[in-house]
């Protein structure tokens, strides 16, 4: 039985104390506790209630009280819990209170010798017990009052619970009823003997049961492990000398107390604690054992050879720990309650939801998710920064590289306090724990030096925590890496996408190509891989590329931020990496703690239990008409939810949406719009309309769409865009369309993980999954964006993930319909990587260059090769692809230049209902989930929109149309009287007058003005080499790729040579999009060869 300690105050508190300490050491102890540590240590801040629902006994027949069972209902504000006790366990703690009563009055008196010893003259000298740091303590009462009485629990309560009066059986257990009803209202009726460290474990409570972000209370107590490292305790030091010598009382089993929790079970000191000795995070398990035996269990009891001894064991991930009990129910209780919290629906964590992901779908009913996007790093830094600033209590960050010296806001000079480190310092300062994950490069491959980026981190403030992983050689992991792009602040609002907080990435819409001198992208901030990467990063205000000479590379890309449960289903992935890294990587170090997922109570509706979510999901499915049913594969039933489609219009029935008056002037109509939309990121600029004025960007004025049933579309085309250069002075035109609006949507969290990145049981590839069912099922288009497109087609052994399968059938099935259906996606024109085509280092640009072009048109696995075998012609009239480019001056009446925008962005979109963004490439590494560690989310529209698709009316999503027309916007170069013509992604007015010949049209002036490479006439190595020998000579200097044009383009005119400034020729290009050179390198083989260090590595590196 555990003793006390007791501390004075304005009544003496309840604190935990050792086990059974000596007489001596007891008493010393009395005087060494203040007011804050009780505070400190309290559970329940006001009283609990109990009712006694129910009394048993084991057989009818026996009357003995001190067998009946009562089964106790607690209620602590909004938590509720059961207990099931035996008469004899009420007795225990009976006693255990009379002797804390009885300890507590001899303090009492203890105090008041030494008051009068003092009052006399002589207490400066006679200490009542000696103790060498015995501090005063002046909230100690000295004299004793009424309260103390009070606090003791008489034993004339207990007596009717040992004895209750004979009779009737059902009047004995009536009277025992009554009787425990009694004794238990006289110790929860007072706050300090509640608190007390042997009520809380009777009551089966500590410092996470009342925890609202941890989830409803669960079953806790006290349990044996082997596997934890030393727990040092006050009582050690009692122990006998040969217990230590010969370990005869300690065979390496420790007391602690166990918390479960509807996510985890997590192992404290004591219920008064708070430092977790270790969790499980429960996650999703296996559909059997593999031995035909069933589903496998968290929990399962474990038969000891002493059969004295009762245990079980938990199971999950690539964990599995041992605990004891001390009796065989105990045990039998513990494996119920486990199982029961991770494995019953629909709360259960260990089940696999649609796609096969750990998070279920969320927002199915108004739970708080939402979302909102950003276009290009300008705008998603601008918003991670503000939510850095208004950090409280956490922040996480997961990252592929991360750089400390980053600003987040530009110009820099202005920006100094917006540098990542600077901010991460005042946060810091403030108390904000920082946990930041970062990928541990095998440094001979790549140059992102985390080393350098740990070291900077951990010099900022002690509250900053960085974790690299994975430790290559002990793992064993060298080809895969952690690619997520992770920030969350205080569980409230995550951003993931494709935008890594480190150099290079920071741009708008603009896509420049040069700064000079330096405004924008400091130092190697200016940041072109195509031409140099950098060998350190430490001297990060050093610039890495002559500005005059040399083009920055352009950088797309697209980011989310989420709110409400989706968030927390994010943090909850980062937790589990964490945990898993820290385990691996620093298992002992104090510094760095063991996390608490936080748990978001919104049951999977779809599973049963909300009716209203299950009538709305009928009513929306009802208007379908796709067939609900997956091809790909048997695993893969738990896709059956279905997805939430799109609609074609009809009538005016939205034409009121959002209350939408289009009798309102356009002036007035702003101004409903600015204070209705929710918008999460404002401007810190101060501007003319307030500081608070909402950041009025792309979608600032999408809401109009909503209105725009009463005019067919034509409001909408009219004050959308000629808004944005009308209010310039709120916010600069340049950037207009980067900022999408905050919407209420559905939303489910999906990854690529497994054992080695995660520390899951089995492999989740819910991206790839994903993928593969909401292209099969798109209705009208699908648009996708992405740095990698590497896929194969069935049967295809070298490439596994099957998005191209998906593709070409969902085409094929178009094509045999006769339906119109497009496919468009957007690619790097080349790898991000160092070198040229040919030069003799750049044998990784050439390997991905190979699988790409195997994947999209060379050989019997390509997409192209397929359909025009079916097709012919007519397979540009279901599949494109493309790559944007921009141009610019380097400085004043310096060369012309033009380089790739690097397209980083991962997403897709269909038919303007459905979104996915996220990290995740299209390639092996990314989607098949034991490879590279991903995360995503699938975003499904809950606000429509009319719109039009197939030139008839479309019942669009919010954020889906309104992300595509930004993006296609800023592509298109496209301004604001003619946004309308890009309403309609798949009629020809839009696809081939507009999409196809801007490409078209774009590509031709770049390969008249600068000859750049990549091109469809060069077909070979040796091509390559005489074109760019014949520029270099002609030029004196250009770059890698052939960017730089010639002073005067000579062109013929009546059969006269003429000159013309380039400058001239290239204010015909529209916005970035240009075609994808098919053709290019054609004749060659790019694999590695036997001369090149790639050729030894594993294929699978490349895709």
């Amino acid at each position: 039985m555990a003793s006390e300690r007791l501390i004075g105050g304005d009544s003496v508190r309840y604190l935990p104390m050792d086990s059974e300490p000596s007489s001596t050491h007891m008493m010393s102890s009395f005087f060494s506790f203040n007011q804050s540590a009780a505070d400190s240590t309290r559970i329940f801040e006001e009283l609990p209630k109990a009712i006694i629902v129910n009394v048993s006994r084991p057989d009818a027949s026996d009357i003995s009280p001190m067998l009946l069972s009562y089964t106790i209902e607690l209620q602590y504000k909004e938590f509720k819990w059961q207990l099931h006790k035996k008469a004899s366990q009420v007795l225990y703690l009976h006693f255990a209170l009379k002797r804390r009563a009885f300890i507590e009055e001899i303090h009492e008196k203890q105090e008041q010798v030494k008051e009068w010893l003092q009052n006399i003259g002589i207490g400066d000298n006679a200490a009542v017990l000696p103790e060498e740091d015995e501090a005063e303590d002046e909230t100690v009462p000295l004299h004793p009052d009424e309260g103390a009485k009070n606090r003791d629990v008489p034993s004339s309560a207990a007596l009717p619970v040992i004895r209750p009066a004979l009779g009737r059986q059902h009047s004995i257990s009536d009277r025992a009823k009554v009787a425990m009803q009694g004794y238990l209202n006289h110790f929860l009726g007072n706050l300090d003997i509640v608190n007390c460290q042997e009520v809380c474990k009777f009551l089966e409570v500590s410092r996470l049961s009342f925890s609202p972000e941890y989830g409803p209370k669960l079953k806790e107590d006290y349990v044996m492990v082997k596997h934890l490292p030393k727990i040092l305790r006050a009582d050690d030091q009692r122990k006998c000398c040969s217990c230590n010598l010969f370990s005869w009382c300690n065979d390496n089993w420790q007391k602690v107390w166990a918390v479960l929790k509807p996510g985890f079970l997590a192992l404290l000191a004591d219920p008064f604690d708070t430092t977790i000795l270790d969790i499980i995070v429960f996650d999703v398990l296996p559909a059997s054992d593999g031995n035909g035996e069933g589903r496998v269990l968290l929990a399962e009891e474990v038969k000891e050879r002493n059969p004295l001894r009762h245990a079980f064991k938990v199971t999950c991930g690539n964990r599995s720990i041992k605990l004891r009990t001390r009796t065989n129910s105990k045990a039998k209780d513990w494996v119920a309650a486990i199982n029961d919290a991770g494995l019953r629906p629909p709360e259960g964590w260990c089940h696999p939801h649609r796609f096969g992901s750990f998070a279920p779908p969320r927002g199915l009913t108004d739970d708080g998710s939402q979302v909102q996007w950003f276009v290009d790093g300008r705008a998603a830094f601008e918003a991670i920064a503000l939510a850095i600033e208004n950090a409280k209590s956490e922040i996480f960050i997961c990252g592929w590289w991360l750089c400390p010296e980053l600003y987040l806001r530009r110009p820099f000079q202005d920006h100094s306090s917006s540098r990542l480190d600077a901010l991460l310092e005042a946060k810091a300062k403030e108390g904000v724990q920082i946990y930041i994950l970062i990928y541990k490069e095998v440094a001979l491959a790549l140059k992102i030096n985390s080393v350098y980026s740990k070291r900077k981190l951990l010099s900022i403030h002690e509250n900053v925590r960085v974790l690299r992983f994975p430790d290559h050689f002990s793992s064993g992991v060298y080809l895969w890496s952690h690619h997520e792009k992770i920030v969350i602040v205080d569980y409230q609002v995550c951003f993931i996408g494709g935008m890594d907080l480190c150099f290079g990435r920071y741009d708008t819409c603009q896509h420049l190509v040069g700064d000079y001198p330096p405004v924008t992208w400091p130092g190697k901030d200016y940041y072109n891989p195509r031409e140099s990467e950098p060998n350190s990063w430490e001297d990060m205000m050093k610039d890495e590329l002559e500005r005059t000479k040399y083009p920055r590379m352009p950088w797309h890309d697209v980011h989310c931020a989420l709110w409400g449960p989706p968030c927390r289903d994010i943090a909850r992935h980062f937790v589990q990496r964490w945990n898993h890294a820290k385990r691996n990587k620093a298992p002992n170090e104090q510094t760095i703690p063991l996390l608490i997922p936080q748990q978001h109570m919104v049951i999977p509706h779809y599973m049963g239990g909300n009716k209203e979510a299950e009538v709305e999901d009928k009513n929306f499915s009802d208007s379908q008409s796709m067939k609900r049913q997956d091809s790909f594969s048997s695993r893969m039933s738990f896709q059956d939810l279905p997805l939430l489609l799109p609609q074609e219009a009809c009538g005016n029935g939205d034409s009121e949406l959002n209350g939408f008056d289009a009798t309102l002037d356009h002036a007035d109509q702003q101004m409903r719009i600015i204070k209705s939309v929710p918008f999460s990121f404002r401007k810190s600029k101060v501007e003319t309309l307030g500081s608070d004025m909402p950041m009025k960007g792309f979608v600032d004025d999408f809401n109009m769409l909503d209105g725009a049933a009463h005019q067919g579309m034509k409001l909408f085309d009219k004050d959308w865009w000629d808004t944005q250069e009308r209010v310039g002075q709120v916010v600069s035109a340049d950037e207009t369309g980067q900022v999408g609006p905050r919407i209420s949507c559905r939303c489910q969290v999906i990854r690529s993980v497994s054992q080695w990145s995660a520390g899951t049981s089995q492999t989740e590839e819910s991206i790839h999954n994903a993928y593969c069912s909401l292209i099969e099922k798109a209705e009208h288009f699908v648009y996708i964006e992405n740095q990698f497109f590497i896929s194969g087609l069935s049967g295809d052994e070298t490439i596994r993930n099957r998005v191209l399968e998906a593709l070409y059938r969902r085409i094929l099935r178009a094509y045999n319909d006769k339906k119109c259906f497009r496919v468009i996606i957007v690619l790097p024109l080349l790898p991000g990587f160092q070198g040229g085509v040919d030069d003799g280092g750049a044998a990784s640009v050439r390997a991905i260059m190979h699988w790409q072009y195997r994947t999209i048109c060379r050989g019997h696995n390509s997409i192209l090769h397929n359909l025009c075998t079916l097709v012919g012609p007519k397979a540009q009239d279901y599949i494109s692809f493309y790559g944007l480019r921009s141009h610019g001056q380097l400085v004043d009446d310096g060369p012309v230049v033009s380089s790739q925008v690097y397209v980083h962005s991962k997403i897709m979109i269909i038919d303007d209902c459905i979104a996915l963004i996220g990290s995740a490439n299209v390639n092996d590494r990314s989607l098949l989930g034991s490879r590279d560690s991903e995360i995503g989310v699938l975003i499904e529209d809950k606000e429509v929109v009319v719109s039009r698709m197939g030139g008839k009316p479309w019942k669009a999503g919010k954020f889906a149309l309104s992300l595509r027309l930004s993006l296609w916007s800023e592509h298109l170069g496209l301004r604001g009287g003619e946004i309308s013509q890009i309403y309609d992604p798949v009629v020809d007015s839009t696809y081939k007058d507009i999409w196809m010949a801007t490409a078209k049209t774009n590509t031709m002036i770049y390969q008249d003005v600068f000859a750049c490479i990549p091109n469809d006439l060069v077909h070979s190595r040796a091509s390559l080499r005489q074109n760019v020998s014949q520029w270099k000579e002609k030029l004196g200097h250009t770059t890698i790729d052939l960017g730089v044009a010639p002073e005067k383009l000579e062109f013929y005119q009546n059969g006269d040579v003429k000159n013309s400034d380039p400058m001239e020729r290239l204010k015909s290009v529209k916005g970035h999009l240009v075609s994808f050179p098919l053709e290019f390198m054609s004749q060659e083989d790019l694999r590695p060869v036997f001369n090149e260090s790639e050729y030894y590595a594993s294929p699978q590196v490349f895709h």
